[in-house]
């Protein structure tokens, strides 16, 4: 699949947060996300920006690093929890972490679509296409298991 595809704004900032893991996957090794390296693969998108761009793939990468370390202990002290990324973008932590009972990927629907063309998900990982602002809660089937709530990417 050779996808060709052309964003502007926040989407556009959502590809280059997954470059970065995927070449830090590739590369140094700080992270391991497979995922991520798979869908860059399957793009046909220029990344040249973002390879110049060192500070925000520093960013990310420690961003993920410290993040992925919080939601995996409180997955080790909360078996079965329930997740809920709030403005997920193409964050794939869901495929690095075990331990969950359900993951919702939340996001604006226009997010949402190119997640669902790039991450189709079934199973115990949900997509809900949504704003963070709207009355998402009563999408979340929780069966009275702790509930973990991410909000990395979320911005005004």
């Amino acid at each position: 699949m050779d996808e060709k595809i052309t964003l502007s704004g926040v989407p556009e900032t959502m590809l280059q947060t997954i470059y970065a893991r995927a070449k830090e996957s590739k590369g140094r090794g700080a992270i391991h996300d497979k995922k991520a390296e798979e869908i860059i693969g399957k793009l046909n998108y220029d990344f040249s920006l973002a390879d110049k761009d060192t500070p925000m793939h520093s960013g990310v990468i420690a961003r993920t690093i410290v993040l992925d370390k919080l939601v995996s202990e409180y997955l080790a002290k909360n078996p079965g929890a329930t997740v809920v990324n709030i403005a997920c973008g193409l964050d794939t932590r869901c495929y690095r972490m075990t331990g969950f009972e359900h993951w919702y990927n939340l996001d604006l629907p226009e997010t949402i679509a190119v997640r669902e063309k790039l991450l189709p998900e079934s199973g115990n990982i949900t997509q809900i296409a949504m704003s963070a602002m709207d009355d998402w809660g009563k999408m979340v089937e929780e069966s009275r298991t702790p509930v973990l709530i991410i909000i990395e990417g979320l911005t005004r």
